[in-house]
């Protein structure tokens, strides 16, 4: 059988830590940033463990 493709889309929004958790960025630092207070675009900026309902599906995109 031939290899499955890495998902485009899911490679760009998701990293594979080295212990096998994935990370996803938080929302709401993409735009309209004026009116956000400097404290929150500072605490969306980081990255966060994926939600262990999500982490099959996304695996299966991500080819792991």
């Amino acid at each position: 059988m031939p290899k499955n493709k890495t998902h485009s889309g899911s490679k760009k929004r998701f990293r594979v830590t080295g212990s096998g958790k994935i990370m996803r960025g938080q929302a709401g630092k993409r735009h309209l940033l004026e009116r956000k207070s400097s404290r929150y675009t500072r605490r969306v900026s980081g990255e966060v463990v994926l939600a262990p309902a999500d982490v099959k599906r996304i695996k299966r995109l991500l080819g792991k």
